[in-house]
């Protein structure tokens, strides 16, 4: 069982209080976003056996449709269908997220009790100011929660690795690399689903820019079909990291060329 989707109190709590490790976690600003941006990932690295955690900054207190509280128990149903272990909320200020000593410190408390090896963010450009500030907000932290005396709780712990999801960006960077979600992609739905509040009825939402009469739905599983077709699978979640990437061996690479 999931705890309950409520903030958590970071001050005087102790890591194990927090969240237990894990090695994936996933950091967004708004309930609903690690769905549509990675839920396919995050559903393949269960299943292979990662323990994945979930950290959402905001509860999504401003939102036009739904509450808060119906979001969180709707993020709740989400995690459940992921195969997530551990999802938590850092109770900062929907619509008014700020990259500040306090809010890193909050931030920093979590990581250290999630003590992941690696870290999705969300892109450095975004629609919402929440999603632009998450990210730069998510990179401060996982840095300084690495330094043995920064005040904050817990143990010092540094992710080695931050990727930053792609899916519905126009910008003119090309992603790194795509995860092939095929075998995934109706988990991926069924968890986008979990959010009735926010996407029935919709054509649009988030990132998801309006697509005519389309159904949102339908959008976020044709994004997917675009992505999976640029390493020739039926579907995929585009990622980009900042360091070069390694090939351990060149006759195995993928992706047909010609």
């Amino acid at each position: 069982m999931l705890p309950a989707p409520t903030p958590q109190t970071v001050t005087d709590a102790h890591p194990t209080d927090l969240a237990p490790p894990v090695a994936l976690l996933a950091i967004a600003a708004h309930r609903d976003d690690v769905e549509l941006t990675c839920g396919g990932t995050l559903a393949r690295a269960a299943r292979q056996g990662h323990r994945v955690g979930i950290l959402d900054l905001t509860a999504g207190e401003t939102g036009t449709d739904g509450s808060a509280d119906l979001r969180g128990h709707e993020a709740d149903a989400a995690a459940r269908v992921l195969g997530a272990v551990a999802r938590r909320n850092a109770g900062l200020p929907d619509a008014g997220l700020e990259n500040t000593g306090e809010t890193r410190r909050r931030v920093i408390a979590f990581i250290r009790a999630f003590r992941p090896r690696v870290v999705i963010l969300p892109f450095s450009n975004g629609r919402h100011p929440d999603h632009r500030i998450a990210s730069q907000l998510a990179y401060d932290a996982c840095f300084l929660a690495g330094l043995r005396k920064y005040d904050a709780p817990g143990e010092p712990h540094r992710p080695e690795k931050l990727i930053y999801t792609m899916a519905y960006r126009e910008d003119p960077v090309k992603a790194t690399f795509v995860v092939d979600v095929t075998d995934f992609i109706e988990t991926k739905m069924e968890a986008v689903r979990c959010y009735s509040s926010q996407f029935d009825g919709k054509t649009w939402g988030g990132e998801v820019f309006p697509g005519g009469e389309r159904p949102l739905y339908d959008q976020v599983r044709m994004h997917a079909a675009r992505y999976g077709s640029l390493i020739r699978r039926e579907y995929g979640e585009p990622f980009y990291v900042a360091e070069t990437m390694e090939v351990e061996d060149v006759v195995k690479l993928t992706v047909r060329s010609i």
